[in-house]
């Protein structure tokens, strides 16, 4: 009696999971039909130099449109060499788009029409602070140039990289869901439609898609596009871990190596300078003869932690104020002042 009614309780069981498959294959279903116009296709085209001949060469991406102005989002590396960006829409037709913002050690751009049809379908932002680790997820992009494809997944994971952009640690959700070239930019929805992610870059042996992927979460890709503050906006930055620190002969066991400098910004004004020959130290890709920064405005860059503490004295600054910044430059440590400006 006993065998018999655990066979009832398998049977019973394999035929809810079976219901509930079927279920959640036809919510995907209808959510991929109500979420792909809002993705778009990425054409980008590079000119360059080759023995006195100009040359052009194609990349491909994707993307996703965020409003009915025509803003759209992206992945950085995606545009960061492109000359011409062509967006091709739901519907196959094509526009032109310029480059309005973008970040690099966040790895988001924002783009912009240049013509805006009337009928775009923005996605709806949602908020990855709140997105779980085992949360259902869908991708949708253009991998290998296959448009429009969808790809079903889970939240791995949730992490920040030690990077820093416009004053923010770079976000990044971790997922199982199917990425490969192509999908580069494209968008990473929750079930609620809501979107959650930039597909940023996967973790491979092959080359080839191996179960680990990577999307720029959207809170982080707000505040980087769009939450503009004149002193953090002018650079993107390293956190140096002891190893690095070390190898690099820092005064302190940690501080922050400036990767890029935006020109006519604060960071520049003040005289900060951006590393100049690209390496690879223990594993991290980064820019290396540029400055590091060991304190600002007297709070030490040692650890990540101390980021927030820096982030409120900065806020309080007032038009005029003096800021100070401690770096290491050639071996020298020195203090770069600057009238604060907003």
């Amino acid at each position: 009696m006993k065998t018999i009614k655990n066979q009832f309780k398998n049977l019973a069981r394999v035929m809810f999971l079976s219901l509930c498959t079927s279920a959640c294959a036809q919510d995907v279903s209808t959510l991929f039909e109500e979420l792909d116009p809002s993705v778009v296709t990425i054409e980008v085209i590079e000119y360059k130099v080759k023995e006195r001949q100009l040359t052009s060469s194609g990349g491909l991406g994707s993307g996703v449109i965020i409003d009915k102005e025509g803003l759209i989002i992206t992945a950085a590396h995606v545009v960061e060499f492109a000359n011409e960006v062509s967006v091709k829409l739901h519907n196959g037709t094509s526009f032109q788009a310029d480059v309005l913002s973008s970040s690099t050690a966040a790895d988001v751009a924002l783009l912009k029409l240049r013509t805006v049809p009337l009928d775009l379908k923005p996605a709806r932002i949602g908020n990855s602070n709140t997105a779980k680790i085992g949360e259902q997820i869908i991708v949708i992009g253009a991998p290998l140039g296959l448009e429009h494809s969808l790809s079903v997944g889970h939240i791995s994971r949730k992490m920040n990289k030690n990077v820093i952009s416009n004053g923010e640690m770079a976000g990044f959700i971790q997922t199982d869901a199917s990425i490969n070239r192509g999908n580069s930019g494209g968008p990473m929805f929750n079930l609620k439609g809501e979107l959650i992610g930039i597909v940023s870059f996967i973790l491979s042996q092959s080359g080839g898609f191996e179960g680990l992927g990577f999307a720029a979460d959207i809170d982080t890709a707000k505040k980087v596009l769009f939450d503009v503050n004149s002193f953090w906006t002018g650079f993107d930055g390293l956190f140096l871990n002891e190893g690095l620190a070390g190898v690099l002969n820092t005064p302190q066991r940690s501080g922050v190596l400036v990767q890029r400098i935006t020109p006519n910004s604060f960071a520049d004004k003040i005289g900060l300078k951006p590393g100049i020959i690209q390496s690879e130290i223990f594993g991290q890709k980064l820019w290396l003869g540029g400055d590091i920064i060991l304190s600002i405005q007297g709070i030490s860059c040692n650890a990540p932690h101390d980021l927030g503490n820096i982030k409120q004295q900065i806020e309080n600054l007032k038009e005029g104020d003096q800021v100070l910044i401690e770096i290491l430059r050639r071996g020298k440590v020195i203090v770069l002042e600057a009238n604060f400006a907003k």
